[in-house]
This record gives structure tokens, sequence and C-alpha cells, in this order.
């Protein structure tokens, strides 16, 4: 049972660590002279003296992917404390439904996030030079979800015992 304790509690971690740089390094999009975007920032090459010039983001389909991975740092932090707080105040047999809940929706957030900044991605590139490719955030962004997903699974049906 301990090793299993161990391994949600680091599964957790991870997500929490994923999250995090996804959320608040910059390289959601990367161009094709190797300069990366955020998503917290609007960056505009100029042509004339080739330099870039940044603002804080407008559009509000970037502001709904912000939200979303911000809501998603705060519903796996919020389960990581509750996860703490039940495994030495629950009593034996009973579940841990309301850290898994929170897992499940931390998941959710930032599936919803990725797929806006996915279906959008043109909207939000079309101001910069043509080309490029998806940054390593976007792919943490995806890979946390999945692991949100069965971590919130494992969580609903673990059980506590001494």
């Amino acid at each position: 049972m301990s090793f299993l304790l161990f391994a949600v509690t680091a599964l957790h971690v991870l997500i929490l660590i994923l999250l995090f740089v996804a959320t608040l390094d910059k390289s959601w999009w990367v161009l094709p002279d190797k300069e990366t975007v955020n998503i917290w920032y609007e960056c505009t090459l100029n042509n004339h003296t080739n330099t870039w010039a940044c603002k804080t983001v407008a559009d509000t389909w970037l502001q709904a992917v912000q939200a979303f991975m911000v809501l998603s740092l705060l519903f796996s932090s919020l389960a990581f404390i509750i996860f703490m707080c039940q495994l030495y105040t629950m009593k034996r047999g009973s579940l841990f439904y309301a850290t898994g809940i929170f897992q499940i929706l931390t998941s959710i957030s930032v599936f919803t996030a990725a797929v806006i900044y996915t279906t959008h991605v043109e909207q939000f590139q079309g101001r910069r030079p043509p080309g490029g490719s998806f940054g390593y955030c976007f792919v943490l962004a995806w890979l946390s979800f999945p692991l949100a997903l069965i971590s919130g699974i494992i969580y609903i049906h673990l059980r506590k015992k001494e």
C-alpha cells in the first residue's frame, strides 16, 4: 500500500511540474527562426527594424487558454492539498473522491486549453512570419491531460488502508 501511495503522489507531483512548465514557460509555438512564443505575450516582428515588439495578449481566445491553464494549475494544486489532508485525517476504508474529482477537473481544464489553442493557432500566429510548429509547452499540456485523467480515476478508486 505504501508503494501505491508513493506512486500516486509522485504522479501528482509530476503532473504539477508539467502544468507549471507548460503554463509559465515560453514555448507554445516555435517560429522558423527558432524564436518561441508563449500564451502570455503577443509579439510581432517589425520588418523595417527587424526587432520584436511584445505586449500583453489582447486576443480573447488566447486569454481563454491562459484562464484554463491557470485553472488547471489551481485544481491540481488544490487536489494535492486535499489528498494530503485526507491522507492524515480520513478514516480507514474511505475513498479519495474529492481529490479524484479535482484531478478530473484539472484534466478537463488542460484539455480545453489545448483544444482552444489547437483550433485557433492560425488566428494567434496570423501576425507573425509564416511557418513554425508547436513547442514543447504545448506538448507538455497535452501530456498532462491523460496523466491527470488517469490520476483522477486512480484517486476515485483508491481506498485508505492502514
